[in-house]
């Protein structure tokens, strides 16, 4: 077998991997907790290696989108003619092949999917140590990598549906591991139930392309026209996998998982599946429906940002940071920058992963607190673990020559080429970015300890902090120049629109740091629901939006519900089931009385009959 035949089945293997070790500890090994945690680590950690190999070996083989091998799981009028596309005779042809993509894009996910994944099983191995669910913890993350692989190297719009649906079925799992507790049993439900709204619309958008296109590979249908309508619904996917307004309000509940979920869906899987999805098949996007992605994104962006500003949970700070990190890499893609996006997507999985594990480092430190209001002074106590989260706080921040800082001006540059209001939105959201960033830092790691917890925290064991140390190396210099990222995704600079980003970006994040330097420095609560007021109660409670859907839930579900059981109560069980049976029941009751078997009682009705005829004859 040559090199290319074999670097040709590395990506189904990379995806094998982890399914096999759900496999195996879901079967047999549940009771072993180290041989479970092993066999997950192991096979990430081996298909990091792979996705490794695959990335270096960009170039070096002639392997191009869908020339992997392949299976044809449904075929439809291909008697004659072996191809999947209309024939010139007008014979249409369908047929739906089960194959892995083997591309730059899907090479440099596959990267980022499996190192991130790598690192959180390693941190996981600490973290879950005393978790009775060990075992199945390990079992459902492999299963959640495997589901994001398996959207990573999809070839065909019906075979990423099906690992879409995957993805949600796992990170259900996981964000209800400790479903004894209400709060995660609610919030895997909650997860599980939006993503389903814009999965609906998803799937109308696959059947409406398969409707226009008679064909559902992704190398074809970004080759053809594909109407607006046909773009929207297939970007509804993203809008509940990427969790954008109005589809938001999921993600932060998400947060009652164990943090290195958090981390995981956060930085690398299930929420980066929307942008991932809506970067593949850019091409089908009219430029109707691109207005559109932008706006929504830029919306979800700077709402998100102002909700975070009043957070206090420190990993729901961090969730509203990646809801509005989101809302900017959809921004792009609605600008026409699919290569920014992914730029972000890169980066912030680095320094979004690198502070949610932090915190997961500050939570573990401090014996489960999560309010950073409760915690202050660790950076004494905490040394080296508040080093990396600093890193990983100035990186999003967009602090300059940080790897946030050039992949943030990507975006910003999109967008001033594209739309100047969504420019603006974009600065506004740099500068909200750091100060609230500033606030966590701060109120979280300087000053005095405030309780028993922050005075008693301990550095973490070296297997949570060396992936600290990792992912803050790589959140200072992925971004830079030098290491060719925004050149392998061919990122063209235009120069006046990038000095613009740099500029206002790097004045953004500079007075969104020293407002919130002024405001916290030696805060010991905090000073702005004084200073707001009915504001600060409106971003800290999110816009109201949770408590506007159970509205609108009270008066949709519940009274449809209501309406509809007293329909099937009374109409269809009551007049129709009911009424029909009770009159045969009755009809048969009153013709059983002239069915006596009594002579005289026949006598006495034919008499009657009789008489009865004749009165109506004479009269």
């Amino acid at each position: 077998m040559s090199k290319e035949q074999i670097i040709r089945f590395l990506p189904t293997i990379v995806l094998l991997l982890p399914l096999i070790s759900a496999a195996l500890i879901l079967l047999f090994t549940q009771r072993y907790r180290k041989l479970s945690a092993g066999l997950s680590t192991g096979a990430v950690a081996i298909g990091l290696g792979i996705s490794i190999f695959l990335f270096a070996s960009q170039g070096t083989d002639n392997s191009e989108a869908g020339s992997d091998p392949k299976f044809t799981w449904l075929s439809i009028g291909l008697a004659q003619n072996d191809s999947p596309l209309p024939t010139a005779s007008g014979q249409e042809n369908f047929a739906l092949d089960i194959q892995s993509l083997n591309d730059p894009l899907s090479r440099l996910m596959l990267l980022i999917v499996t190192f991130i994944g790598t690192l959180v099983h390693v941190f996981s191995l600490v973290y879950m140590r005393k978790d009775k669910g060990f075992s199945r913890y390990f079992g459902a993350l492999s299963f959640f990598v495997f589901s994001m692989l398996g959207i990573v190297l999809s070839s065909n719009l019906v075979m990423m549906f099906i690992f879409w649906e995957l993805v949600g079925v796992s990170s259900y799992l996981l964000i209800s591991h400790w479903f004894e507790k209400p709060a995660a049993a609610d919030a895997g439900k909650k997860a599980f139930v939006t993503n389903r709204i814009g999965d609906v619309g998803f799937l109308l958008g696959i059947l409406l392309i398969w409707q226009q296109t008679n064909s559902v590979n992704i190398a074809y249908i970004n080759s053809v026209e594909i109407s607006t309508l046909a773009g929207l619904l297939i970007f509804c996917g993203a809008i509940g996998k990427s969790a954008q307004f109005p589809l938001h309000v999921w993600l932060p509940d998400a947060m009652e998982g164990p943090t290195p979920v958090s981390a995981l869906i956060h930085a690398a899987t299930m929420v980066a599946a929307g942008v991932y999805m809506l970067c593949r098949v850019f091409p089908i996007f009219t430029d109707v429906a691109l207005v559109t992605i932008a706006w929504i994104g830029a919306i979800t962006a700077l709402l998100a940002a102002l909700m975070a500003i009043q957070q206090n949970d420190i990993k729901r700070i961090l969730a509203y940071s990646t809801l509005s990190q989101l809302g900017y890499m959809v921004m792009a893609v609605g600008c026409g920058g699919a290569e920014a996006a992914m730029f972000h997507l890169t980066t912030h999985a680095a320094f979004k992963a690198l502070l949610f594990l932090g915190a997961g480092a500050v939570i573990y430190a401090c014996h489960h607190e999560q309010d950073i209001w409760n915690m202050g002074g660790l950076r004494q106590n905490l040394s080296r673990t508040s080093i990396t989260f600093i890193i990983g706080a100035l990186a999003l921040a967009g602090f300059p020559l940080l790897s946030g800082f050039f992949s943030k001006d990507a975006i910003l540059m999109q967008a001033h080429l594209s739309q100047k209001p969504l420019f603006i939105i974009g600065v506004i959201v740099a500068g909200l970015t750091a100060f609230y960033m500033m606030r966590c830092v701060l109120v979280a790691f300087f000053g005095k300890a405030r309780t028993d917890q922050a005075k008693e925290a301990h550095e973490v064991p070296g297997e949570m902090l060396l992936p600290l140390i990792i992912l803050a190396l790589l959140s200072v210099f992925l971004g830079a120049p030098q290491i060719g990222l925004a050149d392998f995704l061919n990122l063209k600079e235009v120069k006046a629109s990038h000095h613009a980003a740099m500029i206002w970006g790097t004045v953004a994040a500079a007075v969104g740091m020293v407002g919130g330097y002024i405001f916290y420095r030696n805060a010991d609560k905090d000073p702005l629901p004084t200073k707001l007021g009915a504001v600060s109660r409106w971003m800290r409670d999110r816009f109201y939006f949770d408590e506007l859907y159970a509205f609108l839930n009270h008066w949709t579900q519940e009274k449809l519900s209501f309406a509809s059981d007293w329909f099937d109560r009374w109409i269809i069980a009551g007049l129709g089931v009911k009424g029909t049976s009770g009159a045969a029941d009755v009809t048969g009751c009153l013709i059983r009385l002239f069915q006596s078997g009594n002579l005289q009682t026949y006598a006495l009705l034919t008499v009657i009959g009789l008489l009865g005829i004749l009165a109506w004859i004479l009269f």
